[in-house]
Formats: C-alpha cells, structure tokens, sequence
C-alpha cells in the first residue's frame, strides 16, 4: 500500500506529460534555468513595475532567497536579499533583459564576482489520476510550490501501534516536518483516503516551513511535533503543534489540528460533527474530489455569526457544568490566573477527537498564551451525540 503512496508523491516526475507554462492567478510568474552553471527556480511578479517582487532557489537546496526591485522598459534590475534588521551590508543585485521567452542578463556579488543568468517559462509536469490530490492542486495556485516539492522526497523513520493501528512515520529531511500515514488497521479503500490527506498535509506543512524561512530570514525558528489523537473506522484525528519565529516582534506557537472522515476522505469543521444552532447544520463547504473547498462570503458570515451568538455562550455554559472548578473566574485583580470564563477564547478554538471525547482548545492573547489549551476541556461523546452535525459519524461509546 504505501508503495502505492510513495508513487503519488511530487518527485516522480516520469508520471506526468507536460503543461504549458508556469503562472499563478495573482500575477506572479514562475521560469526555470540556471544562476552561472547551477539549476534554479524563478518567481517573479512584474505587475507593479516600480516595486517587483520575487524569490528563487537553487535546485540543490530548495530554500528561497527574496528577490526585490523595478522593472524599466525591459530591464529588471534586481536585489537578492534584504536588510531587514537595520544592517546596511552590500547585497548581490541581479540585472536581467526580457527575451521572447523569459530573462537573461547576470548576477554579481558584492565582491564584483559576475555569473550569467538564463531564464525560461517554466514547464510544468501535469498531475495525472495517480497524483496525490494536495499536488495535483499546485500547478494552477502555487507553481513555484510545485516545482521546489518535485525536488523533495520522504524518508521513512518508525512504526508504530496507536489504539489498535500500524502507523508509518515519515519525514522531510531539510525542514524535518514529520507526519504519519496508517499502514493497517482500516479496508483499503479507506486508507487511500485518509493517506492521501495526511500526506497533503505534510506536503503542505513543507511549503509553511519554507515560507516561514523566507519570511524570517537568518533568525527563523520553525519546530513541529504532530500526535494522533483517535483513530477509529470513522475518524483519524490528529493534533499538530508549530512553534515559531518567522520575523517580527515575538516567537509564537499554535495547535491545527487534522481531523478526517474516513469514510470521505475529507477534513472535518466543527460544524460538520458539532452543531447546537436551529435548523439544518452548516455544512462546512461543498466538497469535491480535489478535497475541501473554501467557504464563500456568504458561508463565512453566517459561520462567524453562529459561532459567536450561539456555539460560544452555548460551549461556556456546557464547560462551566462540566469542570466548575477549572472554569471558575478568578478573583478581581488576579493576573495570573485563566479566565475561561470569557467568550472571546472560544471564538475560534482549535479542536480534535479523543477517546473520552471532543477536545475544544482556548486561545488567548499573547500576553497570557500559558493559557492556551488547557488539558481538562473534553466535552463527552454522550453530549456531542445529542447536538450532531452535517456529517453523520459513528462516534465512539462513553
């Protein structure tokens, strides 16, 4: 089965037939061709000619270097890096002509050390019926991303039993994002779906983690650390907690949660298995085989809306009756104690399955984040059965 799997990854090129070129629905264009002798991977936005951006990597290690300039008549005039901490170190500059096809021109250091540079519309593989779903997304939305992930692959690390299922461990070895994918334990069908979702997620955690090293530059701190929470014939749930540091003031830190539906294969909202509004569910989007959509404007207000005037007062009440203690305000001029009394950290809480229950996790501003996701705040499957959602899952007893 994961033969299979590894087959749908986004480095095996030879599957695919080509397409025509590389552009993204933003404006942003993408060439390939080489920096002096070595391989690299342009993107470039022109459109606003006085302020071009962009950023490129070498084929051989795949991280970005920000690219920034003007574009006058047909000549692109080019900084490679950025002093973004007030340094004023001289930085390698790019001078580029545009030709029928792409740009040519060359490379200097500030050493005075010149390499020239040729660049054509890059050639993208077209995903096929075996490509990995999450991938075969990424030559219309994000070229670039397509291009870097084909240089990439997954090293298998350990095995491991989690409540009954074998699961396989695998890593990218430059970010060292780490996930799993289930080996046995459920019918074949349904291991196709939900390994096809965690390997898009992995995939897409990849792209977070060079992102996030773009946009950091020297500083950058990206460490992850993914935990299965609940596997069963209807679900596999899974947390995975970032800490990072990619620019800015302060570190910081999150839970995203994946939680899917076995028999679908897609990803869950809340709505989907938790729903105390009047009428008929909100059903978290309408899904196709490519994976979830996105909600639209009107599917997001009335989201916004249920959340804060009915799911939020509804979820504090049900806690407070649950963990009376845990949930009690502290006194008045206590700063150092949680306030889960307070709707606000549960607009938006992040959640995931677990054996005993639903986990519903707060979020609180920065300057009391120690109180983020406490251990205790599990509504049980009994009550979450009385108030299901659009999908119909078979959850476990309690």
């Amino acid at each position: 089965m994961l033969k299979g799997l590894l087959r749908l990854a986004p480095y095996a090129a030879a599957l695919f037939s080509l397409l025509s070129t590389a552009q993204a629905d933003d404006g942003r264009r993408v060439f390939t061709g080489t920096l002096g002798k070595t391989p690299i991977v342009v993107e470039l936005n022109t459109q606003q000619q006085d302020e071009v951006t962009g950023r490129y990597f070498y084929e051989k290690y795949h991280r970005d270097l920000p690219l920034s300039g003007a574009l006058q008549d047909s000549t692109l005039t080019l900084v490679e890096g950025n002093n973004r901490y007030g340094d004023d170190k001289p930085l390698p500059t790019l001078k580029l002509e545009e030709t029928a096809n792409g740009w040519q021109g060359e490379w200097q250091n500030p050493q005075g050390k010149k390499l020239a540079v040729q660049l054509s519309e890059a050639k993208l593989a077209a995903p096929t019926s075996t490509t990995l779903p999450f991938i075969a997304t990424l030559p219309a939305s994000e070229p670039y991303e397509y291009l870097r992930l084909q240089g990439l692959k997954l090293k298998a690390t350990k095995k491991e039993n989690f409540m009954g299922y074998t699961l396989q461990w695998w890593t990218e070895p430059e970010s060292k994002i780490a996930l799993f994918t289930v080996e046995s334990g459920l019918p074949k069908d349904d291991l196709q779906r939900v390994n096809q979702q965690l390997l898009g997620r992995l995939w897409n955690e990849v792209i977070s983690y060079h992102g996030c090293q773009l946009q950091g530059g020297e500083n950058v701190e990206f460490m992850q650390q993914a935990q299965p929470q609940l596997i069963s014939p209807a679900v596999v749930s899974l947390n995975i907690s970032t800490s990072y540091y990619c620019g800015g003031a302060h570190p910081d830190f999150g839970d995203s949660p994946l939680n899917i539906d076995v028999n679908t294969g897609h990803s869950l909202s809340l709505e989907d298995v938790l729903w105390v509004g009047e009428g008929t569910p909100l059903l978290h989007a309408e899904r196709d085989s490519l994976g979830d959509q996105p909600l639209n404007e009107k599917e997001s207000a009335a989201r916004s809306t249920y959340q804060r005037e009915v799911l939020v007062p509804w979820l504090v009440k049900q806690l407070t009756a649950l963990y009376p203690e845990e949930m009690k305000k502290p006194a008045e001029g206590d700063e150092d104690s949680c306030d889960y009394t307070d709707e606000s950290i549960w607009s938006y809480p992040s959640w995931h399955f677990t054996p005993k229950g639903l986990y519903l996790g707060a979020y609180f501003a920065r300057v009391a984040r120690a109180c983020d996701a406490p251990d205790w705040s599990v509504l049980p499957y009994s009550l979450i059965k009385q108030h299901s959602g659009a999908v119909k899952l078979q959850l476990p007893q309690n």
